[in-house]
């Protein structure tokens, strides 16, 4: 069983806007509660987010690369196209959020999880996951290319046409979740746990014939 610790997060801090922490030497904000923001296409380069809830709020197409982010929680947030590249999450959640094309390329994640959310045609390609949950979220046309799973489930997950080329399956758990087609490979496939319809899929999409 994959345990994830929860964002460490409060609902009593103060209320902040986003953009404060662009007048920040250090670029770093702690302790804040954020509602309602809209901020698209914009710039926080290296930001530094510790202990924050961000809801209701839109970041589409912004540039969040290199991102670090410890106990921090979204809630039905707006992030489609947003760019997570080399991001460092740490105990953070992400609830009934839209993250359609979001890019977390050579990013960490540790402790994440993502509820109810949409993250078709993500990007995570080389990034590192350790301890993460993908729960009743749409990951349909996903990039997983040459990533690292340490600790990984997907439950009832949406995974049709998600890319796992060279990246290994061993351990993870996809059996609860459901998809038409996948792109892996059978080595890439050894030591995943899947359900024993899956298994009938497999074998269909390696070109096997399965007689009762």
């Amino acid at each position: 069983m994959v345990k994830i610790n929860p964002a460490k997060v409060l609902e009593t801090y103060e209320e902040q806007r986003l953009t404060d922490v662009l007048l920040e030497d250090d670029l770093y904000m702690g302790t804040a509660l954020i509602i309602g923001e809209k901020q698209v296409e914009e710039v926080f380069p290296r930001i530094y987010l510790n202990k924050v809830v961000i809801k209701n709020s839109v970041f589409t197409g912004t540039d969040f690369s290199h991102i670090s982010l410890t106990d921090v929680r979204f809630e039905n947030c707006d992030l489609s196209n947003t760019n997570f590249n080399y991001a460092s999450m740490m105990r953070v959640e992400f609830v009934d959020c839209k993250l359609v094309g979001c890019d977390l390329t050579k990013s960490f994640l540790g402790h994440v999880s993502f509820q109810s959310s949409i993250f078709n045609m993500g990007m995570f390609g080389g990034a590192k996951f350790q301890n993460v949950k993908f729960i009743e979220t749409d990951i349909r046309n996903a990039d997983f290319y040459q990533c690292s799973f340490k600790n990984v489930i997907f439950l009832t997950s949406d995974l049709n046409d998600a890319n796992f080329e060279e990246t290994s399956l061993k351990g993870v758990d996809i059996s609860s979740s459901y998809f038409d087609t996948l792109n892996v490979s059978i080595e890439q496939l050894r030591g995943c746990k899947v359900s024993s319809l899956q298994a009938i899929q497999f074998a269909s999409l390696f070109g096997l014939k399965v007689q009762d």
